[in-house]
């Protein structure tokens, strides 16, 4: 089942609805958030915040908009949050957790080339890495991504290609070649 199909059963009276919406959406959510405000626990805050003012306001969305309806919410709470605490914009994505099943070498490798990509991340422009994030992180098709950026899908599948060419660039920097990532 579809968010969107949840939300419409939520909407309906099923409450259970709600409350998978949040399961399947917040910890994704939840990540898209921390890139802005580098502080998991006001991610998390925003993220409640988020689910609040849906579930309760019950906005009318339309069919196929839930997660670019949600997620460009959390851009504006976030945005507002960052505007008023920082004065500066920075987006950046968590290293991801080392699986235990790994040798320590290959851990110590994966830690590595994650702290690099994160190094070369922070060097291209924010809209590029925040593009990449939606598509590649939080697995958004072009077109839910260009709603929550509010932009068209022409312009994603640019901040795309650019970006990718700009991290390309900043990898090869580091001496990451194409074969190695």
């Amino acid at each position: 089942m579809t968010e969107d199909q949840l939300y419409q059963q939520y909407l309906a009276g099923n409450a259970a609805a709600g409350d998978t919406l949040m399961l399947r959406c917040g910890d994704a959510l939840t990540a898209y958030l921390d890139a802005f405000v580098h502080n998991p626990e006001d991610a998390e805050d925003l993220m409640l915040d988020c689910f609040t003012i849906i579930l309760v306001n019950k906005p009318v969305i339309e069919d196929g908009h839930f997660r670019p309806y949600l997620f460009r919410m959390a851009r504006n709470k976030a945005n507002r949050l960052w505007k008023l605490r920082f004065r500066r914009q920075e987006f950046s994505l968590d290293e991801s957790l080392v699986s235990s099943d790994d040798s320590p070498e290959d851990a110590i490798q994966k830690s590595e080339r994650s702290r690099i990509l994160h190094k070369c991340l922070n060097r291209i422009a924010p809209q590029y890495r925040e593009a990449l994030f939606l598509v590649y992180d939080a697995n958004m098709r072009y077109a839910e991504a260009a709603e929550t950026l509010g932009c068209g899908t022409k312009k994603i599948e640019d901040l795309l290609r650019n970006g990718k060419k700009r991290l390309r660039i900043e990898l090869e920097k580091e001496g990451i070649t194409h074969a190695d990532i």
